[in-house]
């Protein structure tokens, strides 16, 4: 079968895999706060000393709506709002830590949005010293943060660099102008320079690209040039993302239509241009949707078999508990998920009365547990086995039996206990997942829940 009869067999909606069961599936009748802070308790206990905790802080605010964004966003130009958003936090932190038996160590710590750099050099200073004052930070610690290239100012990168952040990620896109205009994100090549520049002046060891492809009126001359500026640039990692169209969960997206978005054999061709593009420019594919320098730490950790996925994305390390602060922030004690309300005015009213603002969650069963180590392998390693009777199970069992189509696809390849990725299976690493994903399969969906693979 040719690539581009394996593309359009495989191109259905999909998962991004940031957990499992992923959100849409997660059994929240099962769930509640004393199962969430018990679970909280036991990964803190099990980890906290060995691998230390991840911290994720969402930062929701943003001046201007970019309407591709899925992201859950308060859009204002009210800086006013920064500072009692930043103690509620903090509020919440402290919630977590009654939780806790001993000192958190931190090993992760990201800053996502929204917008990050909308909040003040200043107030950022007060929101990580208020979390890292009653902490010990991990000798191998990872700070990190996102930001808009047209807002990100000199002094936001000094005083979170002198806070212990070393790594960036910039929302860039695309730089076509028609492109920007409609999605309502605007930059120009020359302040992603100035920032990438400040940065690496600073100090920063990693700046990252974001760039999506299958964007509205996005076209493969645009893209183009696009990538051409991106490999001048040389950022140490890229993500090359899918353009997620869910205009029923996000309305900005209806700014435009279907009609202005790139078809599916369009967006597979922008999809391949890119990669082509970014492997030749030096750039090694890291899991799904990255490429790194072969001096990044993801890269390193893909070949020394260390690579980690979370709700953060891929990451070097692996620590056990992930505590999200913020509004809409999911949590990952590994045996259990659990997500913030999404209204920053119900978030600052939860806390503001002593509660953890978590609304919903799943624990874990066996199987679960079981299917989890499975994907992440697939995602991570490009490869799993089985051997030991804890890693199976009878739903793993029915998808090792979806897999052997897929394996008749030749993107797999199944041996005794032993199931790898081949190199074009890279490329379907969604739809591998998928068909050992026990929750999908069981309760298919009335409705689109997710994104286009591909």
């Amino acid at each position: 079968m040719s690539t581009k009869t394996l593309i359009a067999k495989y191109h259905v909606p999909a998962p991004r895999y940031t957990s499992y069961p992923t959100v849409p599936y997660w059994d929240t009748e099962g769930f509640d706060q004393e199962k969430w802070a018990y679970a909280v308790s036991k990964s803190f206990d099990y980890s906290n000393h060995q691998d230390g905790i991840s911290l994720y802080i969402h930062l929701p605010f943003c001046e201007s709506l970019c309407t591709y964004c899925g992201c859950n966003t308060r859009i204002t130009r009210n800086h006013q709002v920064e500072h009692p958003y930043i103690q509620t936090v903090l509020k919440e932190w402290k919630l977590y830590q009654k939780l806790f038996s001993s000192k958190p160590v931190i090993r992760e710590l990201h800053l996502g949005g929204g917008t990050p750099t909308f909040f003040s050099p200043e107030n950022l200073e007060l929101l990580i010293h208020g979390i890292l004052g009653s902490a010990q930070i991990h000798e191998e610690a990872e700070f990190s943060f996102e930001a808009h290239p047209a807002n990100t100012t000199e002094a936001h990168l000094l005083s979170l660099y002198q806070l212990g952040f070393k790594r960036i990620s910039l929302g860039i896109q695309d730089f076509d102008p028609k492109v920007q205009l409609i999605i309502n994100r605007v930059q120009s090549v020359e302040e992603v320079a100035l920032v990438t520049a400040q940065a690496r002046t600073t100090g920063y060891s990693s700046v990252n690209f974001d760039l999506i492809y299958g964007l509205p009126l996005q076209d493969i001359k645009g893209l183009t040039a696009t990538i051409n500026e991106v490999l001048n640039l040389r950022p140490d990692r890229i993500a090359f993302y899918s353009y997620a169209h869910v205009p029923w969960v996000k309305p900005g997206q209806r700014r435009y239509t279907e009609s202005d978005l790139p078809t599916a054999a369009q967006k597979q061709e922008l999809y391949e241009l890119g990669r082509e593009m970014l492997k030749a420019g030096g750039y090694t594919e890291i899991g799904m949707d990255h490429f790194t320098l072969a001096t990044d730490s993801l890269y390193r950790a893909e070949k020394e078999g260390g690579l980690h996925r979370n709700f953060m994305g891929y990451t070097h390390q692996y620590s056990r508990l992930m505590i999200g602060l913020g509004v809409s922030s999911i949590s990952d004690s590994w045996t259990a998920f659990a997500q913030n309300v999404k209204k920053v005015e119900e978030y600052i009213s939860l806390v503001n009365e002593g509660k953890i603002p978590v609304f919903k969650g799943h624990i874990l069963d066996q199987e679960d547990l079981v299917i989890r180590r499975h994907i992440l392998n697939l995602m991570c390693k490009g490869e799993t086995s089985w051997s030991d009777p804890e890693q199976q199970s009878e739903g793993f069992s029915k998808g090792l039996e979806r897999m052997a189509l897929i394996a008749d696809d030749g993107l797999v390849i199944i041996r005794g206990t032993e199931l790898k990725v081949t190199r074009l299976g890279k490329r379907f690493l969604r739809n591998i997942c998928m068909a050992l994903d026990s929750r999908l399969w069981a309760n298919q969906p009335q409705a689109q829940l997710f994104s286009m693979a591909g």
